[in-house]
């Protein structure tokens, strides 16, 4: 994502923008951006060096005893304050420490001094809710989370951001717990990552008793299936929300970006995701248009799907209220023979070009939380690189969005 936002940054874009939405492993980045309330008025390379640091450091020092106790000490603190703890509560502690050289401090509305003066896009983080005993296809509930509120889509309801792990009962807030540190909400946000977190965690000297001591009486499980009956409300007072990743669903966060109220022009879909490209936007895709929502048809060719382009345009021209969508996929296309837009390669600089992404031995897979220095570079000029050559595509989208703004409001 980094490399995205450099790219809109060199082309002056990023005033451009209204809302940041995001899932997964994507939350880290928004997150600690917006721990910088001016963070979109500086270049972004020191975010990016600050980034490269925490992201190409060696993960198992975040299962040292040293770090095994602080997880185990900071959570007994939310049991004695009446908390529900979860595995996912440890998740978010350890992506703390791989993100982080100290405890941090930062809160979800601390995020309003990022966005109070409208000097950054607001940041949208997105979750669902599951229910057992139905399948995600079956239900699934979505959730924002803003600096301002924590809102369910299905019905229309929310609270303040600082109110979110409270109790409540028939709308009325009756037990207010102190706001959870951001590192918890990355843990629900991006819970899809932790089960490989396992795998990490066998790799640690003296992890077992811990992990055996903790678990035992203390974890609840979260399974991976999503609720909803459309128009259903919650069935009772005592229900409590199971948040998890997007990603277990469509690994998307289109749906709150097309809330009507927000009237969206544009949509620059970044896509991070490993395996198949297309597959989320064929999926979201076919999940709006079920849902009656205005949307864009996505036609990808056969021939395109196997050797997919850098950027793609859908729209639909006749209609002013459908947003126009320009996705980018990961892939490295013409970057392997050209360093910037217009400017080739040399025999020399050739191997920089070489950046694996789609094979199943490609370093950026989606279970990698550790990349090399040379990697974490090559990832962010590519995603730079791919903004970047594509800004006749994304200058002409702005332009006709403006021109159907101006048809609508006549």
């Amino acid at each position: 994502m980094y490399g995205s936002l450099l790219g809109l940054q060199k082309l002056n874009l990023l005033d451009c923008i209204s809302y940041i939405g995001g899932l997964s492993g994507t939350t880290w980045t928004m997150a600690n951006l917006y721990e910088d309330a001016g963070w979109s008025e500086k270049y972004l390379e020191e975010a990016i060096k600050e980034a490269r640091k925490q992201v190409t450091k060696n993960k198992i020092c975040c299962f040292s005893l040293d770090c095994l106790k602080y997880y185990y000490n900071d959570l007994m603190e939310r049991v004695k304050e009446g908390r529900n703890t979860s595995f996912i509560d440890l998740w978010g502690l350890v992506i703390e420490s791989m993100l982080h050289d100290k405890k941090d401090e930062h809160r979800l509305s601390d995020q309003r001094q990022a966005v109070d003066n409208g000097q950054n896009p607001l940041p949208i983080y997105v979750a669902i809710n599951l229910k057992s005993n139905y399948s995600a296809q079956a239900f699934r509930e979505w959730l924002e989370f803003t600096p301002y509120e924590v809102s369910l889509l299905k019905y229309g309801a929310s609270i303040r951001a600082e109110h979110f792990g409270s109790e409540f009962f028939m709308g009325r807030l009756v037990k207010r717990f102190p706001e959870t540190r951001i590192c918890y909400m990355q843990g629900m946000w991006s819970s899809i990552f932790s089960i490989d977190v396992m795998y990490v965690w066998n790799l640690a000297a003296d992890s077992e008793d811990f992990w055996f001591r903790w678990t035992r009486d203390r974890v609840k499980d979260i399974d991976t299936v999503i609720d909803c009956f459309p128009n259903k409300l919650m069935e009772t007072a005592n229900d409590e929300l199971s948040l998890v990743d997007t990603g277990f669903f469509i690994n998307t966060s289109y749906p709150p970006l097309l809330r009507s109220k927000r009237e969206v022009d544009v949509i620059l879909h970044l896509n991070y995701s490993g395996g198949s490209q297309t597959l989320p936007l064929d999926q979201i895709a076919k999940y709006i248009s079920g849902q009656g929502i205005p949307f864009p048809k996505i036609e990808i060719s056969d021939e395109d799907r196997e050797s997919l382009k850098e950027c793609y345009v859908f729209e639909d021209a006749d209609s002013p209220q459908v947003p126009t969508v320009l996705f980018f996929p990961l892939v490295n296309d013409t970057f392997k023979n050209y360093k910037a837009p217009g400017v080739e390669r040399s025999p020399e600089e050739m191997a920089e070009g070489k950046v694996d992404v789609c094979s199943i031995l490609s370093p950026f897979t989606t279970r990698e939380v550790c990349f090399s220095e040379e990697n974490f570079d090559k990832l962010v000029k590519l995603t730079d690189y791919n903004v970047l050559n594509n800004e006749k595509l994304i200058i002409q989208a702005l332009r006709m969005a403006v021109a159907r703004r101006k048809q609508r409001n006549y």
